[in-house]
């Protein structure tokens, strides 16, 4: 985590060295006079939702998008800081997971811009598991303050961005409320492992018992070395078959959490990639979990019990 951190604040003060101070009289922000409202994401799993939720009375840029990269080491670069200086409203991830974007806000005051910190939202802070998009609820909190959000941004769509809520809610959303049902009621209790915390909320959310150490995850996910006992806990987990399904996060591939993804495949224990980002970048929010939540359905339903 310290040197992710080092290289977030180098591109931080890059960033705000050539921007602070551009915009910082500005009073009312680009976007709510006329035209499209302008929004920044800093990741695009929650662009994704603002834009559906948005529709057309909105224009939405994502920071983080490579879907090849971890977004831990994500740097901010000059670009970033001139959106957020120019946004209407920016969505932050929160929880110690994108604190770039925090200083930048700060860096460029812009009267009537409105913040949303996820993280504040679903009362987690920085130390917490700042994976929130994994957890069906905290979307659920996310979608309802976004909508009301934009409606104080623009005060003249309120109708239509009620509607828009409901057909996310109701159309959009239907199919990633399917799977998480289907697999809870089919696989309540069955134990699973995950090489980092990023699936912590999700497995809670479907009912699976994610017996691998928290430690251990908590450590892969801060980019900290593992301890010698929970990787040796996590390894007899496997040989022993203990886990049905080992997921893994493919943007983020330490040589542990390979050396454990080849463990498990030479135990016949089916291995789920999961990724931080949108992926493919194209995906919408409910079509990348979707399409992740039913290969692990489909690994649950093939796995040999353990």
């Amino acid at each position: 985590m310290a040197t992710r951190l080092i290289r977030q604040w180098q591109g931080f003060w890059l960033a705000v060295l050539v921007v602070a101070g551009l915009v910082s009289c500005t009073t009312t922000p680009p976007g709510t006079s006329g035209g499209p409202l302008t929004v920044v994401a800093t990741e695009n799993f929650w662009g994704s939702i603002v834009q559906q939720l948005g529709g057309d009375k909105i224009q939405v840029t994502s920071l983080v998008v490579n879907p090849n990269a971890d977004p831990h080491d994500y740097e901010p670069t000059t670009q970033d800081a001139r959106l957020i200086a120019s946004a209407a409203y920016v969505v932050v991830n929160g929880a110690g997971y994108d604190p770039w974007a925090d200083k930048l806000l700060a860096a460029n005051p812009v009267s009537g811009r409105v913040v949303l910190n996820v993280g504040d939202l679903v009362g987690k802070h920085p130390g917490d598991n700042p994976h929130l998009w994994y957890s069906p609820a905290y979307v659920a909190q996310a979608i309802k303050q976004i909508t009301a959000d934009l409606q104080k941004l623009s005060p003249e769509h309120q109708a239509y961005f009620n509607q828009k809520q409901q057909q996310f809610l109701s159309l959009g959303l239907q199919a990633y409320h399917s799977i998480i049902s289907q697999i809870k009621s089919h696989h309540l209790g069955a134990p699973v492992g995950s090489t980092e915390s990023i699936f912590v909320y999700m497995a809670q959310a479907l009912g699976l018992d994610l017996i691998t150490p928290p430690k251990f995850m908590d450590d892969v996910a801060e980019g900290t070395e593992p301890t010698t006992a929970d990787q040796l806990t996590f390894e007899q987990q496997i040989r022993q078959r203990q886990i049905r399904v080992l997921l893994f996060n493919s943007q983020n591939v330490t040589p542990e959490v390979q050396a454990l993804r080849k463990l498990a495949l030479s135990n016949s224990i089916p291995v789920v990639p999961i990724t931080e980002t949108l992926s493919p970048v194209t995906d919408n929010f409910q079509t990348w979990q979707t399409r992740q939540l039913q290969a692990l359905e489909t690994a649950l339903d093939h796995a040999p019990a353990p």
